[in-house]
């Protein structure tokens, strides 16, 4: 009699198929969205960066700061197990992502990016409270104040995740 082999259960294997699974879809709904999903988000624009001003003061200044400074110790968990907001200026980590990536954690969330049931953060969906041209304002006022070796980095960020 052959003896039948039992599927292995182990936490491990379910973990790692689960951040496989997780993986793949974040690369997939990043794939699908269309490039330039953001509408176009120009720094250079007056009017743009004026509305975002004043939207940014209004819905997000409370958190990361009146001059984009963010929280103290913005890389540290606080006890309750959630980041502090980081800063939006040069020496936080915003620039460090693609126009459409800061688009979509900006709308949706970043529980809804992260693609966790469980991710908690302080920081809210904006989609209903914000338009998609507000969340554009909001973000060009944002890249308005970078320095231009900063936005120049950026930009070829972008460039590299159009590419792939």
């Amino acid at each position: 009699m052959v003896a039948k082999r039992r599927p292995i259960r182990s936490p491990i294997i379910w973990l790692g198929s689960i951040l496989v699974l997780f993986a793949l879809g974040a690369i997939l709904a990043y794939r699908i969205w269309p490039q330039g999903v953001a509408g176009g988000i120009d720094a250079g624009s007056p009017e743009l960066v004026a509305l975002g001003q004043g939207l940014y003061a209004k819905a997000c200044a409370s958190c990361h700061g009146v001059n984009l400074e963010g929280q103290a110790d913005w890389r540290i968990r606080r006890a309750d197990g959630r980041l502090p907001a980081p800063p939006h200026d040069e020496t936080g980590h915003t620039w460090h992502h693609p126009d459409d990536q800061l688009f979509a954690m900006t709308k949706f969330g970043p529980a809804a990016f992260a693609g966790l049931d469980d991710y908690e953060s302080d920081m809210p969906a904006f989609e209903g409270v914000l338009s998609d041209r507000e969340i554009r304002a909001v973000l060009a006022y944002i890249k308005s104040t970078w320095p231009a070796e900063v936005r120049a980095r950026q930009d070829d960020i972008k460039r590299r995740t159009q590419q792939n």
